[in-house]
């Protein structure tokens, strides 16, 4: 796998959580690191900021370049992918990171809370990829990676959460379409989902608190794996919905121990993957 220094990823959040560990994954390398988030303050649920990131993935051995914006609006989009021209001289890695999670049913959730999710999930993915994919044609192995499930259309979890996983498959539908439509030109298009729950701040706020996070895996596992991905030729790996375990079994990683946030945890599953 070559290394990713010198090459530059654009991302949407990345303020904590996984789209922090990726950013700091790549940063190791030597990377260079756009991040647009809303997340210029901080605050006590969700810990971490737009500048507290920038300083991590800084620290990690990259260079970083925080912009506050909000990916609902197509002009923020642009004013920020033109600061990463201007600092970097291109992109070569669109990482659709952000997103809004409700996990309401139909009549609970407000509409106010589906705007968003759809706004921030699907068409901020939309949005950000189609803003990154002029500059990509030009990069030498470009990569779009979507952090979306695999579209599995079990009506269990429709019921569950429609809002959301209308959402989220948006994201992923953009990996199904646009890896067809980019294929020519050499962008990969992925996804890229975590068989368990992850350690983030939305686990602990939304999923069970303290009990929840200790069937976690770490971010790092997320991290790797999209490391692994973004390392591929971009015209031999397009079109497909990773699972974070099976991308780093097929770069040879099979002991996955060092990602438990507690050691030999029953760990919980994630959305989207039956059995």
């Amino acid at each position: 796998m070559s290394g990713l220094a010198g090459r530059t990823m654009f991302m949407s959040g990345g303020s904590r959580g996984i789209g922090l560990a990726i950013a700091k994954r790549v940063a190791a390398d030597g990377a260079n690191v756009a991040l647009i988030s809303k997340t210029a303050e901080p605050n006590p649920r969700l810990p971490g900021t737009i500048f507290t990131a920038a300083k991590e993935i800084e620290e990690a051995g990259g260079n970083a370049l925080p912009i506050v914006g909000d990916i609902r609006f197509d002009d923020q989009v642009e004013a920020a992918v033109a600061k990463t021209l201007e600092a970097f001289g291109g992109i070569d890695i669109c990482l659709n990171n952000a997103s809004a999670i409700n996990l309401s049913g139909t009549e609970q959730l407000p509409m106010k809370s589906y705007d968003l999710m759809q706004d921030i999930n699907a068409r901020g993915t939309y949005l950000v990829s189609r803003s990154c994919i002029p500059y990509l044609k030009n990069a030498e192995n470009p990569h779009i990676l979507n952090l979306s499930p695999p579209l599995n259309l079990s009506p269990h979890w429709f019921a569950s959460n429609l809002a959301y996983t209308m959402a989220k498959y948006g994201m992923s539908m953009c990996t199904l379409g646009m890896s067809a439509e980019f294929a020519g030109v050499g962008i990969a298009v992925n996804s890229l989902w975590p068989r368990t729950a992850i350690a983030t701040a939305a686990v602990r706020n939304l999923l069970g608190g303290d009990d929840a996070m200790r069937r976690t895996r770490t971010p790092e596992i997320m991290a790797d794996a999209a490391y692994v991905i973004f390392a591929r030729p971009s015209r031999e790996t397009t079109g497909n919905f990773y699972i974070d375990d099976e991308a780093l079994a097929e770069a040879g990683v099979t002991d996955l121990s060092a990602y438990a946030d507690v050691p030999d945890a029953d760990l919980m599953p994630d959305f989207f993957l039956d059995g």
